[in-house]
């Protein structure tokens, strides 16, 4: 298959679920200096969950997650059902447990109520984790979903999007075995036709992973695609990769430009010294996920993409960040 590098980039770099993440330091600026009011927040901007300290060496992981206005009124059960995945990865990618979410509904058309609950519903049934509050508002002017979820963690075994280090490895983890939904190829489902035991152990084991400490850094990849991810991991890092893009771990069905792009329901991209990627890879291997290092994190805040004998910027801090 012939895959031009430069108009990948260019794909990638103009791609809505990259595009979209820079307003959010218009929020973040204007709340620096409430972020941390109470002193007990030990993680800035830009995680996949904030961590509190509770003491006893534990903290609590908060993150909420919206969904896409389009999913919304295309598929209501898909969005309900993916307002549960998303929030459970976001503990999942920090090395927590996950333990209960509240939602936030706003309803313009009652004939979404239906599929959008049964979704809910399926995906807390799926991931074995509940729904125990939220509010609706039933006369709104649009339809939307949002979702906060809380977890818990060992304070000292948490997986940040802080800590690369110059030197380690970048790898890539991502269940390749699935579908690409059919209202929706850009989201690479991997989860609603498995067994929900396979499914749960997908989460617990990034606990495990956490707690053995052969990470330094992770996120799970979310709507800007492996790479955008990866690249908001080296920002929150103050570091740089270069990945090769044939290490990426694919399924073969899918090219390389929606590959990339796609929100899959189980994968992370992760930082590891290159003593402990074998370690990395055996522990998640047990559970589906194929497992592969891609590239070196490097101290040039850039991110680069090699394939065969070319090698692209891909995104520089500087001129393109993501976040």
């Amino acid at each position: 298959m012939f895959l031009d590098l430069k108009d990948l980039i260019k794909s990638l770099q103009s791609f809505n679920g990259v595009t979209r993440k820079n307003d959010i330091s218009k929020v973040t600026d204007s709340l620096k200096s409430v972020y941390n009011i109470s002193g007990n927040v030990l993680l800035d901007f830009g995680d996949d969950a904030s961590a509190i300290d509770i003491g006893n060496n534990q903290v609590i992981l908060f993150a909420a997650d919206g969904i896409w206005g389009q999913l919304m009124n295309t598929n209501p059960y898909w969005a309900g059902y993916c307002s549960v995945l998303v929030n459970v990865n976001d503990i999942a990618a920090m090395g927590g447990k996950p333990l209960a979410m509240v939602d936030i509904l706003s309803i313009k058309h009652d004939k979404i109520y239906d599929e959008l609950m049964k979704g809910i519903k399926d995906g807390c049934e799926k991931f074995n984790i509940p729904l125990v509050g939220g509010h609706l508002h039933p006369d709104a002017d649009f339809d939307s979903i949002g979702m906060a979820i809380i977890g818990i963690a060992n304070k000292d075994k948490l997986i940040t999007s802080f800590g690369a280090n110059v030197g380690d490895k970048v790898l890539v983890a991502i269940d390749i075995e699935g579908r690409q939904h059919h209202d929706f190829p850009l989201n690479w489902d991997t989860t609603y036709l498995k067994d929900e035991t396979l499914v749960q152990n997908q989460i617990k084991v990034m606990k495990d992973l956490g707690e053995s400490g052969l990470v330094t850094a992770g996120k799970d990849i979310s709507n800007p695609g492996v790479l955008g991810t990866l690249e908001m991991l080296c920002e929150c890092s103050d570091v740089g990769a270069c990945v090769r893009l044939e290490s990426i771990p694919r399924n073969p069905k899918v090219d390389w430009e929606d590959w990339l792009k796609s929100y899959p329901g189980a994968a992370f991209v992760l930082t590891s010294p290159v003593e402990n990627t074998q370690g990395v890879i055996d522990m998640l291997s047990k559970f589906d996920f194929t497992v592969s290092v891609v590239g070196d994190v490097i101290s040039e805040k850039s991110l680069y993409v090699e394939y065969k004998d070319e090698r692209l910027v891909l995104f520089n801090q500087k001129v393109n960040p993501v976040l």
